[in-house]
């Protein structure tokens, strides 16, 4: 196989960073305290109209009146936000604060929406000078942003524990982000509670985020692979390490027995309090490790996306929900980054799925856990399920390749052909 070539000056320290964490049924209800600690006077609540027709959103906001604190509910988060759509939330916020706070309420999409919306609404310029490189600047906010509660009510994305957002930039048909530590939310709340009302379908395609969060970091290129970096040069993303790797770990584990059972009962509150913390886990795994293939793949599948409406998600227009778009492409993926570290690889397998045979092939392993997961709980098998074939290969890869930062994560080179051969494989996973 290709190899990196061996460091000059190897890399000896890593990061690790998260949230302050508050987990646990009912945790929801104290955020008003919470926000009181940071002598905030007036918060925004962030959330999206499907989630606002519940009440979760205007229940946390009017808890924060016995604190003292106003709030008021900006509910239009894209689901799968676009420049657009954090334009337009980040106009909103400037026009009707001052703003003392943010508290997200949601899935990634809201999580996400409120980290531009604080990084903009704190920090001069425009959306693109703070987009990934080379989409758009990689510019770094240069003033502190305001706190941030993230209160997650999907299991999968992590994006309460990590120091990026996501978003697809129109005009360009891609999928891109932006990343510094800045953005990291300031306290987590992860209450299971606000979960039980996920239905199958979003459960099914936001928890394979979370094992793919899981295993791109556990299998990510080790920290110590790399040329040793200045201070200034760190970033949050720093490869596989002792400490990332517990957390991804714990994070299989959980999924193992509770990842079925969410999807086929989502009543089920030890089911669904296991996919909560399996996710928070696998946050604090991939929010220092990083991530690799499947997610650089998931960018174009979700940007690029044709017809495809999934199940129990909005129907108003086509999308690819990022948990989806992550796993069409894993099974093949793992297939790829075996030889590079087979007992990590084995080991995942291992822990996913105690009882499965190893098959003599032991590179078709982790891929043949991961399908058959896909496979149980309801995802399209493959690229193709969800409307691409051999003719958009290109331009997919095109797409991912956009993604160096996520692909130097890889334990092993990947190029244009690799990526490709991986998307060919992946058009019928079984």
């Amino acid at each position: 196989m290709t190899e990196y070539p061996a460091p000059s000056h190897p890399e000896s320290i890593f990061t690790y960073g998260c949230p302050q964490l508050k987990f646990g049924p009912g945790a929801s209800a104290e955020i008003g305290f919470d926000l009181s600690q940071y002598d905030v006077r007036r918060a925004l609540v962030v959330t999206d109209r499907g989630l606002s027709a519940t009440g979760v959103p205007q229940r946390i906001a009017e808890q924060m009146a016995a604190f003292g604190i106003e709030a008021e509910v900006f509910d239009e988060s894209h689901i799968e936000p676009t420049d657009q759509s954090l334009r337009h939330a980040v106009d909103w916020a400037k026009a009707n604060g001052p703003w003392d706070a943010f508290v997200a309420v949601g899935g990634g999409s809201s999580i996400d929406t409120a980290k531009a919306v604080n990084l903009l609404y704190t920090n001069p310029g425009e959306l693109m000078d703070y987009i990934n490189a080379p989409v758009g600047a990689g510019k770094a906010p240069s003033v502190a942003l305001k706190p941030l509660i993230a209160v997650p009510t999907t299991t999968g994305t992590g994006s309460e524990s990590t120091t990026i957002c996501v978003l697809d930039v129109l005009a360009m048909k891609v999928k891109t982000g932006i990343s510094h530590v800045r953005l990291r939310p300031t306290l987590a709340v992860i209450d299971p509670d606000l979960t039980l009302t996920q239905p199958a379908g979003v459960t099914a395609a936001a928890g394979m985020d979370i094992l793919c969060h899981a295993l791109e970091s556990y299998t990510a290129r080790p920290y110590t692979t790399y040329e040793h970096k200045r201070a200034e040069q760190r970033v949050p993303y720093c490869g596989s390490n002792p400490i990332a790797d517990m957390w991804s770990e714990k994070a299989l584990t959980l999924l193992s027995g509770s990842f079925r059972p969410a999807v086929r009962d989502g009543e089920d509150r030890d089911a669904r309090l296991a996919m909560a913390m399996a996710a928070t886990f696998a946050g604090m795994g991939f929010g220092n490790a990083g991530v690799h293939i499947p997610h650089a793949n998931a960018y174009p599948i979700a940007g690029r996306v044709k017809d495809f409406r999934p199940k129990d998600y909005p129907q108003e227009e086509p999308m690819v929900p990022h948990g989806m778009s992550v796993a069409l492409t894993a099974p093949e993926a793992f297939r790829f980054t075996f030889s590079a570290q087979p007992e990590r690889h084995l080991r995942a397998a291992r822990l996913l799925a105690p009882d499965a045979d190893q098959p003599s092939d032991a590179s078709a392993f982790l891929p043949a856990v991961v399908a058959a997961l896909m496979r149980d709980i309801g995802l399209p098998n493959g690229v193709g399920g969800v409307g691409y074939d051999e003719s958009d290969i290109d331009g997919l890869v095109g797409g991912a390749m956009k993604q160096q930062r996520l692909l130097a994560t890889c334990p092993r080179p990947v190029g244009e052909e690799d990526l490709a051969a991986i998307f060919r494989r992946s058009m019928s996973l079984w």
